[in-house]
């Protein structure tokens, strides 16, 4: 056995808690560097471009995938539905990207983390989910975290801050249709379908921006697509490991290693304003995720009951509503 399977396998010894919190810790730093990488590779090429080069970069990271498994693979009857999510992803990457050249690091992630709000809303609109009591008051508060974070009146709202504002809304209404399309096809196609869609969309406002890239800038800009698509996969296989009530929660340290790199790179320092909102955010989304875990368990309780009292004709759709959802392969 060589060193690589050797270590795989004793990594796959570990617990799955441990493997799902490893694989949480190593998302949200690749998103904290990815996130950085985005600013800086903004300071000299405009965000659209940024964006488009993510996404070219992107696609060949999810090539070896698809030359393994085929265009077979892609093969779907929700090509309307896949269509829709690329549209909307791209309104999340590049009010995300502008955003990040406009504003503080840290305080750009801490006001992103409204969008398990934003998802909980839509989720009661477009989806119909039964939202009680409880998590619209977990949904208030959230939105009380954002305020302070904004603190309009008391200071001059930064106009970058509505744009983060728009990406959680578009970060959210993608993650709805993700939820639809988890329901008849796999993770990683709903990924590849996204990146196949935005290469050539994507392209359409860079041209606008057009500068082309020095050879050193390339790195840069693959770096980008890397640190982006690292964070993807480890929150795929954290929520394969462990429970997204579970897993959530080291989602969260994004902020500190964004502050980190942030106060070494740019020399930005989050103020105590910051910290506060993003802390009331933050217990507010765990608690909807906690939430909506009690919610599933019970919903497949019930269809366990349903199921054994029929003739197991709605076996395969419980496992399809057990099975834990995918990354919604956003930015």
């Amino acid at each position: 056995m060589n060193d690589q399977a050797s270590l795989t396998a004793r990594f796959a010894a570990i617990p799955a808690p441990v493997r799902g919190a490893i694989w949480a810790m190593v998302a949200a730093f690749s998103f904290a560097c990815g996130a950085a990488l985005i600013r800086h590779a903004s300071q000299t090429h405009h965000p659209f471009e940024v964006a488009f080069f993510r996404n070219v970069f992107g696609l060949m990271f999810m090539l070896p995938w698809l030359l393994r498994s085929g265009l077979g693979a892609l093969k779907t009857k929700r090509i309307g539905m896949l269509t829709l999510r690329a549209v909307v992803a791209l309104g999340a990457m590049l009010s995300w990207f502008s955003a990040l050249s406009m504003m503080p690091l840290g305080e750009a992630i801490a006001l992103n983390f409204v969008t398990p709000i934003f998802a909980t809303i839509l989720a009661a609109l477009i989806l119909h989910e039964i939202v009680r009591l409880r998590r619209w008051t977990a949904v208030a508060i959230g939105c009380l975290g954002m305020l302070v974070i904004l603190r309009p009146g008391m200071a001059v709202i930064d106009p970058a801050a509505f744009l983060v504002l728009l990406t959680a809304a578009c970060f959210a209404a993608s993650s709805i249709i993700v939820k639809i399309l988890s329901r008849t096809e796999s993770p990683n196609a709903i990924v590849t379908w996204m990146v196949i869609y935005l290469v050539p969309i994507s392209l359409i406002p860079a041209l606008f921006v057009w500068e082309t890239p020095s050879l050193e800038m390339m790195p840069w800009l693959a770096a980008v697509g890397a640190a982006t698509t690292m964070g993807h996969v480890g929150l795929t296989r954290a929520y394969n490991a462990s429970d997204a009530s579970y897993v959530q929660p080291f989602q969260y340290s994004m902020l500190p290693f964004a502050a980190a790199i942030g106060y070494f790179a740019f020399a930005e320092v989050p103020d105590v304003w910051t910290w506060i909102g993003a802390g009331i955010i933050a217990a507010s989304s765990l608690y909807i995720a906690r939430r909506e875990t009690l919610a599933a368990k019970e919903s497949d309780r019930e269809s366990v009951v349903t199921v054994a009292a029929g003739d197991g004709s709605d076996a395969a759709a419980l496992g399809r509503r057990s099975g834990r959802q995918p990354d919604d392969g956003t930015p």
